[in-house]
Formats: structure tokens, sequence, C-alpha cells
């Protein structure tokens, strides 16, 4: 019976059994056992190539590693080439922090993808069944997962240069059971399936029956459901990626988006355009990444206030300045910095600016621009400084009684906030602000004196 089934379902996905050579990804449980089986049954009249492949993750002590001599049994009684690996787990968990699931997969892939280069493999057959695809579908909508993940898990797909694909997603867990009856079979059992601690189990010991007793054939539609929701997402990124091309610039881990650009797409290609922005910048994407952290991008973007800024997890900081949004991975920390000046010379800034001191002659009548100053260093004293800015900063305006923040000046001349940090910021020695570079004058400026030093501010 799951003979036909499973040979429509993979005819549906264009995908035959001829000539392949597979891994098998073995537990020893019911599923993992069936599959096995099923392929092994297949070598000849199919012209297949099989080895098993099986983990110890170390997690259940010497109840684990009876697992592994059972497939290792199994397999030597009917001529099926075996590799195995014990995996300290735990010991890993500790060293990365992930969790005993992401530890575990990436631990298990890595060897997996090891045999495979060994053996000259191209295909890793797994044998996740329908239950498990409603289960997965499930628990990523309910923690919030979006896009391509609330498909749940496809029938095939990319690992490296091997191709991963599970021909059981048509079936459910009671026929591969019932499989295994037939087939006189015995697999093993993982007692941790039963724990109600794990999140997974609670979806199939309580939502699934529940499911399954509405409509037995729900695994079906939940299939029927991943794979349209996989197709729709592949033509919506597409189109997402010609759009988002149009109004972002990419600079090795930083790329910034025009903001007014960016919100004359459609939303359901903006919401692909910003997931695309992260799977770009991250090379793991943080399994704490979520919906919610996507309409926090998108609060800062509406918001009418021109500048913000977002921390997310892995070092990614986001900031809307004015009318563009940066999205950059691991930004170097702003450096604070404090020079003197107490005559002729030139000072080359950490952001690149140049201030360009030069001593005068004589009294001089003109108007120059913001970007240069006159000092008269008998009235100021020397050193003068040049710094970054400080909370509470204010200057007195030249033209103008009272003072004014030097952060306001900042907003109002639209400096975006990547660059404010590192702006300069020139006093005397008693800390009075005389100059603010390219941006304004103090009313400290003069242009007679015996001893004026002009100053010239050159961006980078």
């Amino acid at each position: 019976m799951i003979e036909k089934k499973v040979k429509a379902f993979l005819e549906r996905h264009g995908f035959q059994l001829n000539n392949m050579s597979i891994a098998v990804g073995v537990s020893g449980g019911p599923d993992s056992l069936a599959l096995l089986h099923f392929l092994s049954e297949q070598r000849e009249r199919n012209s297949l190539k099989i080895v098993a492949v099986h983990v110890d993750h170390m997690f259940r002590g010497d109840e684990s590693y009876q697992d592994a001599l059972f497939v290792k049994d199994f397999c030597e009684k009917r001529d099926i080439p075996f590799e195995m690996k014990r995996i300290d787990v735990p010991a890993y968990m500790r060293e990365t922090g992930l969790s005993s699931q992401q530890a575990a997969r990436a631990c298990r892939y890595s060897f997996f993808e090891r045999v495979m280069e060994k053996h000259q493999l191209h295909y890793l057959s797994l044998g996740h069944h329908g239950d498990d695809q409603v289960e997965t579908v499930l628990m990523r909508l309910t923690r919030g997962s979006s896009g391509k993940a609330r498909a749940g898990m496809p029938f095939s797909r990319e690992l490296g240069p091997f191709t991963i694909f599970r021909p059981f997603l048509c079936l459910t867990k009671e026929e591969l059971e019932e499989y295994c009856s037939v087939n006189l079979l015995e697999p093993r059992i993982d007692p941790s399936n039963e724990k109600a601690y794990y999140s997974r189990n609670r979806f199939r010991k309580f939502v699934l029956p529940f499911l399954k007793e509405e409509n037995a054939a729900v695994h079906e539609h939940f299939q029927r459901f991943s794979e349209e929701l996989q197709m729709d997402e592949d033509y919506l990124i597409e189109l997402t990626s010609e759009e988002l091309n149009k109004v972002m610039k990419k600079e090795d881990k930083r790329i910034s988006i025009s903001i007014s650009s960016f919100q004359e797409m459609p939303m359901p290609l903006q919401r692909r355009g910003i997931k695309l922005i992260l799977n770009y910048l991250y090379n793991d994407r943080p399994a704490s990444l979520s919906a919610i952290h996507i309409e926090k991008i998108f609060s800062i973007i509406r918001n009418p206030h021109p500048s913000g800024t977002l921390d997310f997890p892995s070092g990614l900081r986001i900031i809307r300045s004015y009318g563009n949004c940066h999205f950059e991975l691991n930004p170097p920390e702003r450096q604070s910095y404090r020079f003197e000046l107490s005559g002729p010379d030139q000072l080359r800034l950490p952001n690149g600016g140049v201030i360009d001191a030069q001593l005068l002659n004589g009294a001089h009548d003109w108007e120059i621009s913001n970007d240069c100053f006159i000092v008269d260093l008998e009235q100021t004293g020397t050193p003068l400084i040049i710094r970054t800015r400080r909370n509470g900063d204010r200057i007195s305006l030249k033209g103008m009684t009272g003072s004014k923040k030097v952060k306001d000046i900042f907003i109002d001349m639209k400096i975006p906030l990547t660059q404010r940090d590192e702006w300069p910021i020139v006093t005397d020695r008693e800390g009075r602000i005389l100059w603010l570079p390219g941006l304004k004058k103090s009313n400290h400026e003069s242009t007679e004196g015996n001893r004026l030093l002009l100053l010239t501010y050159i961006k980078y």
C-alpha cells in the first residue's frame, strides 16, 4: 500500500528512484527504520547505492549506544553499508550555548556530509512523515514564524552539493508502524518521545489527535498547504529581489534602503524585502528572530520621527536616519576623541575629516562659510580642543542671544545619527564651544587681533 503512495508522491515531485546514491539517516525508530527497509527493497530494481548513517548524540548513555548497535546489526544482516559516530552533544551544547535540538542537528548534519563525501553519495533521505509535517507547521505558526518557514519541511532541498529528500511526507505515523509490523521490523523506541516538556510532543499528544478526529486525511491537506506556500513564496521572493535591488545599496555587511522608494513597493514585497535583508546579513539567522522583529522594523520605518535605532540579536543594528534606513551587522563602536591644537597644524580626525590650522597676519574683514572659522588666540588662549560631543553640549550662536543645544542643531541640519557621535566640536580651553565645523559658528569668532588662527574643515 505505501509503495504506491510513495511512488505517486515522488512522481508528483518529478523524483525517480533510479540509479541514485543515497545516504539514509537512521535513528533506529519506526520512521527511519521503515525508510531504510523500503529503500533497501528497491536497490536491485532501481539500481540504488545506499549507505545507512547513524549518529549517537549521547543524551541517553548506554541506551542510545544500544540503538546504534541495533542499527548496525540490522544493516549487517541485510548487507547495507553502515556508518556511525558517537558525538558528545551535551559537551557541544556547553561550548556553543545552543539548545539540545540545535546542537544535535548541527552535529548530525556535519557527520552526514562527511559520510556523503566519503562514499560519493548525492542524496540524503530522511524519514519525516505527514504527521511530522502537521506538527512542524503548527509549531512554527505558534511561535510566530513567517514567510517560507511557515510551510514546514520541504520535500527536497539543497545541502551544499547534496540534496535532501523526504519520501514519506505523504504517509502517517500509523501507516509506517503498520509497515514495520507487516515486514517484521522491530524498531527501537526513544522514551524521550513521550516526555511532555518537549513542545513537539505536546502537539503530538494533544493537538494532532484532535485534528485527525476532524479529518483523518489532515496530513494530506497540510502537505498541500506546505507545497503551495513554498511555491507562492518562491515567486514572491523573486519579485521582491527585483524591486529591492532598485531601492537598496550593499556595502559588505551593511545595507541601506531609501525609505520613500521602499514604501512604494506593495506591502507583501516590503515584508519579504526585510526578510531578504536579514537573511543576507545573518550567516546563521538567530532562532529568536520572529515576525515580531519584522514589525519593529516597520514601526521605525513608518515612524514620523526622522531618527531611531533598533538593536537585534547577534549584533545587528538598524538605524533610521531621515530618508534612509541602515542595517549593519556588528557595526564598529563609535570612538570618542579629544585633540589639542595650539598653533598651525593639520589634524586628521577618526571620522576621515581634516582640520587645517593656519596663522593669519593682521585683521581680516570677510565673510567665510561655516567650513572655516577664525580664532583670536589672545582671547581664547591655548590649547584649542577638538573633541566629540557630550551630553548637554550647548553653543552661543553667532548673531543670536542665548544658546542652543548641539543635539538640536544636528537635528535641524539633518545630520545622520551615524555621523553625530564622530562629528568634531571645537572649544576653547575653558570648554566653551567655538565652532561646529561645517555647521554653525559661535559669537566668539573674530577677524581682528594679533594672533588669528584660520581653521578649515575638510570633510571626508
